[in-house]
C-alpha cells in the first residue's frame, strides 16, 4: 500500500511517518507541504519524494493520505484527497467548524473513500482494558467520570486561534470525549464550561473546567489544560476516574514509563516502554483499508466531539449550560 503524508505542520506527522516505515507492505510514497523547507527536510529524513504541488501528488498511484496540517486546512485537504479517491486518516480535531466537518464527511461518502480520525488514545492498553471492563458491566452503571488531559504548551500555530480553532479546549477536549462516547455507547446532551488563560501569555485559553452531561445521565468533569511545566517528565497525561454503582476504576494512560534522571540534560524524563498508540492507529487505518471495513474511528466520531468543543466555547461566552444536538 502506498501512503502519502499531507503536511508536517503537526508534530504527530513524525510518529505517523515512523509507523508507516515500520509496517510490511506499506510505503511512504510522498510528502506534500505548503512549507517547502519543512516538506523537503521531512522527505529527506524519511527517504521519500517531496511534492510542492498537491495535485501532482494526488494524481500518483497512492492509495491513501494522512493529513497533518494545521486544523483550519483539514477541510480543503480532505475534500481534495477524496476527489482523487484517496482514503484518509485526518489528524484531530476533524475541523475547526461543524459545517466544515459535515462537508468533509459528505465528500468522503460521495467518493466512497475511508475517513478515519486520529484519536490514538483509543489504542492505549489501559484505556482498552478499562473500556472492555466497563462495557462488560464490571463497575455497574457509570454515574460520573473525572478526567484530565493535561499537556505542555505546544506553541506555534496551536496558539493561533484562526489556524487551530482555539486553544487547549480545542486540543484536549476531543481525546477524552471520544473515549467517553466509546466507553459508554452514549452521546452528549449538554455542556457547561469555564475557560481561561492562566499559565501563559497567549491569545487563546490554556486552562478550563468542562462539565458534560451524557444523554443517559452520566456526568463528566474534564480538565483539558496546557498546565504542565517544561520541567514535567513528559508532555502530558491522560487520567480518568470512572465511578460506577459497583466500583470505581482509576486509569493512567501513560503509566508505562521508566524514569530517567538525566544529569547531562539536567532534567527528569519519562521513557515510554509501552505500546505506541500512534503506531497502532496507523496499523488500524491500513487494516481497515485492506479489509474494506468501516474505520474504527469515523468522521461522525470526529463531528460529535467537535460539537462538544464548540458547545464549550459557547457556554464559556454565555455562562450558560449549552444543549448539544445529535
Amino acid at each position: 500500500m502506498n501512503i502519502a503524508i499531507l503536511s508536517f505542520a503537526h508534530m504527530h506527522a513524525e510518529s505517523y511517518a515512523q509507523a508507516l516505515l515500520a509496517q510490511e507492505n506499506v510505503t511512504l510514497s510522498g510528502i506534500w507541504d505548503d512549507d517547502v523547507a519543512r516538506g523537503k527536510d521531512a522527505a529527506h529524513r524519511y527517504g521519500t519524494t517531496f511534492y510542492a504541488d498537491l495535485t501532482a501528488l494526488l494524481q500518483t498511484d497512492i492509495d491513501a493520505v494522512i493529513v497533518c496540517s494545521e486544523n483550519y486546512r483539514h477541510k480543503a485537504l480532505v475534500i481534495e484527497a477524496a476527489k482523487h479517491h484517496k482514503h484518509i486518516l485526518c489528524e484531530k480535531p476533524i475541523a475547526t467548524e461543524v459545517e466544515d466537518a459535515k462537508a468533509m464527511i459528505k465528500a468522503c461518502e460521495a467518493h466512497q473513500v475511508t475517513l478515519q480520525i486520529a484519536y490514538p488514545v483509543r489504542f492505549i492498553p489501559a484505556i482498552e482494558a478499562a473500556v472492555s471492563y466497563i462495557k462488560a458491566g464490571g463497575i455497574g452503571d457509570v454515574i460520573a467520570i473525572n478526567a484530565a488531559n493535561h499537556g505542555q504548551l505546544p506553541g506555534g500555530w496551536f496558539i493561533d486561534k484562526e489556524k487551530a480553532g482555539g486553544g487547549a479546549a480545542t486540543d484536549h477536549i476531543v481525546h477524552i470525549m471520544d473515549v467517553v462516547r466509546w466507553m459508554l455507547d452514549d452521546e452528549v446532551s449538554g455542556v457547561y464550561a469555564r475557560l481561561a488563560t492562566l499559565f501563559h501569555n497567549i491569545d487563546v485559553e490554556d486552562s478550563g473546567q468542562v462539565v458534560i452531561e451524557m444523554e443517559k445521565g452520566t456526568l463528566l468533569n474534564l480538565d483539558p489544560s496546557w498546565s504542565r511545566p517544561r520541567t514535567f517528565p513528559m508532555w502530558g497525561d491522560v487520567l480518568m476516574e470512572v465511578i460506577g454503582t459497583e466500583g470505581t476504576l482509576k486509569i493512567d494512560g501513560f503509566k508505562d514509563t521508566t524514569t530517567f534522571y538525566d544529569d547531562q540534560a539536567k532534567q527528569v524524563t519519562a521513557l515510554s516502554w509501552g505500546i505506541d498508540m500512534d503506531e497502532r492507529l496507523v496499523q488500524d487505518f491500513v487494516s481497515c483499508i485492506n479489509e474494506g471495513r468501516k474505520p474504527f474511528i469515523t468522521g461522525e466520531d470526529g463531528l460529535r466531539t467537535l460539537k462538544v468543543v464548540k458547545a464549550a466555547y459557547q457556554s464559556n461566552e454565555t455562562n450558560q449550560f449549552v444543549k448539544v444536538t445529535r
